[in-house]
């Protein structure tokens, strides 16, 4: 079965790349213009606007020469200077977007995240805002040999597979595991109740199954709990429910889940370490509940942020056009759910 990555992207990709500063520790694109999801057709793919995400050592340097090569890009927020910016891409999940900028006879949107900001995203989930993202299938168009950002990757993508076995009953499909991962940077997004299609999660897993398998195979084959027979496509799995095995699991979470986790069962004033928490946590038959609402946590406060922070980054013309093309997208995904 041939992968849906839509046509010619390679070129395409670097195409955009070659308009932007390349002092790049990553780039990666993302999102429906990259991978074709469920109810959308060839057509839509190649004129959906391009998502991109460039991690940069040094961001005012970087910005400091987008200005001077792209300086259209920026909102009214160019005039106070790469270190505004960069303080200003501080805020929130730590990355600055510029969106609805016409690139070789697309939109893109691309997002500036700096390299340190990104490493802790992935160990720990500070804001899981592009962490999330590196969760499901993209597009790596750039990469440095940064040995702490592939090891942040890699964990990122282990944490992805603990907090959804914790989440999920003892059996499920591989299907169902993907669903659960797709959903973690989507739990207690308020923009999923409006601005979002309601069907997102399915509509990004179901037709990119293999991408999911590329992504997570490696994982699945070294978990013992998993047996993973790849070459039928299959996965049958088997998660230890016991107080241990959830034990275990929960003291592998990044540490702000664990955070969230502890500060839901923990009363105030109580001085409690969070391992004497967790295994509290782990002999509570909503022990995966727990974890959602950890998740949730997260994903609440870091969207509501950014989301602001789009007024001041794309000015106000832009937010309102980004925001009802979501609203139109929103409303046309709930009229047909996905097979």
């Amino acid at each position: 079965m041939a992968l849906p990555v839509l046509s010619s992207s390679a070129v395409k990709f670097r195409r955009v790349l070659a308009q932007f500063p390349q002092e790049l520790s990553l780039a990666f694109a993302y999102g429906s213009g990259v991978f074709r999801q469920a109810g959308a057709s060839a057509e839509q793919g190649e004129t959906n606007m391009l998502d991109f995400v460039f991690a940069v050592d040094d961001v005012v340097t970087w910005h400091m020469m987008n200005l001077l090569k792209n300086r259209s890009h920026y909102s009214f927020l160019k005039f106070f200077g790469p270190k505004k910016i960069s303080t200003i891409q501080g805020y929130g999940a730590g990355i600055y977007y510029n969106t609805l900028v016409p690139c070789n006879g697309r939109m893109i949107k691309y997002g500036v995240i700096s390299t340190d900001a990104l490493i802790e995203d992935l160990f720990h989930w500070r804001t899981l805002y592009v962490a999330g993202r590196l969760q499901k299938p993209v597009k790596i168009l750039a990469q440095n040999e940064n040995s702490r950002l592939q090891a942040a990757l890699i964990s990122n993508l282990k944490s992805a597979v603990t907090a959804a076995f914790l989440m999920l009953p003892e059996s499920f499909s591989e299907e169902d595991l993907y669903l659960q991962i797709a959903g973690l940077s989507y739990c207690g997004d308020f923009r999923m109740i409006i601005g979002e299609d309601k069907f997102k999660v399915q509509n990004i897993v179901k037709p990119n199954i293999a991408h999911f398998q590329k992504l997570y195979s490696t994982i699945l084959q070294d978990c013992p709990q998993v047996v993973y027979k790849h070459h039928l496509g299959r996965l049958e799995a088997s998660i230890d429910k016991s107080p241990e095995g959830q034990f275990t699991q929960l003291m592998s979470l990044p540490k702000t889940l664990q955070q969230k986790i502890t500060a839901l069962v923990n009363p105030p004033g109580k001085n409690r370490d969070v391992e004497e928490i967790l295994l509290q946590v782990a002999h509570d038959p909503d022990c995966g509940f727990l974890v959602h609402q950890g998740v949730s946590g997260i994903v609440r406060s870091s969207s509501i942020v950014q989301s602001a922070k789009t007024i001041l980054t794309a000015g106000a013309k832009k937010s309102v056009t980004y925001s009802l093309k979501k609203l139109y997208k929103m409303t046309k995904g709930g009229l047909k759910k996905p097979s």
